[in-house]
């Protein structure tokens, strides 16, 4: 799911009062109401992909693995636990603050292709890693 994309109207949603024909052909196109505005996604949606990809990419990393292993030593697993999320809030404010600073100064193609030519930098890096 692509945040920042515009929606694709449909002849149930079209802004125009046209017949079933000329909506129908407009279905793969944004109305030029909404083409022209900045389209700003649910907060609910914006959450539950933001949520779904960190957790899914925090899952058995080495940060939970860490906090696994602390936990497992120091017999304190709640007090672990309030130390891991408050670190993991931590880092997360500093890249959203991160983030708006550069979203206020860059255009969201070039984050894009930035954030695009970052990890294909990274998959080669480990690609080069595993050949050698």
């Amino acid at each position: 799911m692509k945040l920042d994309s515009l929606p694709v109207s449909t002849p149930s949603t079209s802004v125009y009062s046209k017949s079933h024909h000329e909506t129908a052909e407009n279905t793969t196109s944004p109305s030029p109401a909404v083409a022209g505005s900045a389209h700003k996604q649910p907060t609910i949606a914006i959450f539950a992909t933001t949520f779904l990809t960190i957790f899914l990419a925090e899952i058995g990393d080495k940060t939970q693995l860490s906090t696994l292993l602390m936990s497992a030593e120091s017999h304190s697993p709640w007090v672990v636990f309030v130390g891991s999320a408050a670190a993991l809030i931590t880092t997360s404010l500093l890249g959203v603050l991160l983030g708006s600073w550069i979203a206020s100064r860059l255009s969201p193609k070039t984050i894009e292709k930035a954030a695009g030519v970052m990890l294909l930098l990274i998959a080669l890096m480990l690609f080069w890693d595993v050949i050698h």
